[in-house]
């Protein structure tokens, strides 16, 4: 599993005109799955990202986590979305290739579970439309952004 993490002052999801999801702060998850994908990455992902720690303390340093911030009374959460594109191959040609991309019945699959696997952290979680056209909004915070790989792990 792939994803990208940004940290947001607020984020919504809207699929044909319709908000799917929002967060009034917290994190925005692009999550791509992979073929070789299990429910171990996606468990190991959840627990990430629900803990990194890149909102700042009292002294601006970024050591606190989503599960920080909730703790101190702060309204947030996460927003996932899928997005199968950041598995893309564009080592050759001009053309990218998804063939690392899992195959769309195990990518909604997983998907599914890594937002059920975030909730059990006691996090808002909301989401947008597996394979649906959609339009995403947000307030990057810093700017911070953070790729994270499941692949990488050993």
């Amino acid at each position: 599993m792939r994803s990208v993490i940004q940290r947001v002052i607020d984020a919504s999801v809207s699929v044909d005109g319709l908000i799917t999801g929002h967060i009034d702060s917290g994190l925005l998850v692009y999550l791509g799955v992979a073929h070789n994908d299990s429910e171990a990455e996606a468990n190991w992902l959840a627990e990430k990202t629900v803990n990194l720690r890149i909102f700042n303390d009292a002294e601006g340093k970024m050591n606190l986590s989503l599960k920080d911030i909730i703790l101190n009374g702060k309204p947030s959460g996460v927003l996932v979305i899928s997005q199968f594109t950041l598995l893309a191959d564009a080592r050759k040609g001009r053309r990218p290739s998804w063939n690392g991309a899992a195959p769309p019945d195990k990518a909604k699959q997983l998907y599914e579970y890594f937002l059920r696997a975030v909730k059990e952290h006691n996090i808002v979680c909301e989401s947008g439309e597996f394979q649906a056209h959609m339009s995403v909004t947000y307030t990057n915070d810093g700017p911070v952004t953070i790729i994270l790989d499941s692949g990488d792990v050993s």
